[in-house]
């Protein structure tokens, strides 16, 4: 298991609560930490077996292009935008930081940072899998009727790996 990280990108936008942010904007910092198998990647040296940082930085510069009211909006964006670009992500951190905050004193930074947990192990053979449990995840390209995924789920308490489930399917 890997860390890939980009730390300290800036950019200009206009998130805030206040109308004011929304016509001024204010400068932002995005850190981005994805720890990822990249091993295979890393053995024969291939960009697309791994997690392209070019990438994950064109997709925070896109999510800081909408603005919001919230920065924990800019946030789970940033982190389901990634879920659905990488399926290796093993878990992912944000950290959005606000720089010098419109507040009635001082203050140099405001910060949001959340993290999202992908790693699990098959309910059946206990194979570690990744898993996003939500629409982007691999499990929902293969077509199980609802009533054989309910009774996965009740038997073996959470996720299964490939192999395991299209035992069942």
């Amino acid at each position: 298991m890997g860390l890939i990280a980009l730390e300290g990108m800036h950019f200009h936008a206009y998130h805030g609560f206040y109308p004011e942010e929304e016509i001024i904007g204010n400068e932002f910092v995005v850190d981005i930490y994805i720890e990822t198998n990249f091993q295979k990647a890393a053995q024969e040296d291939d960009l697309f077996k791994t997690i392209n940082y070019e990438t994950v930085f064109l997709i925070c510069q896109s999510e800081m292009r909408h603005p919001s009211r919230l920065l924990e909006n800019v946030v789970e964006r940033i982190i389901d935008a990634l879920k659905h670009q990488f399926s290796n992500m093993l878990s992912v951190s944000v950290r959005l930081t606000k720089m010098n905050p419109p507040l009635s004193g001082r203050v140099d930074k405001a910060i949001v940072e959340d993290s999202a947990e992908f790693s699990k192990k098959c309910g059946r053979c206990g194979k570690g899998l990744s898993c996003y449990s939500d629409k982007s995840c691999w499990c929902n390209t293969m077509s199980i009727p609802q009533g054989k995924l309910d009774s996965i789920n009740a038997q073996f308490k959470g996720c299964l790996c490939k192999k395991c489930l299209k035992e069942f399917v």
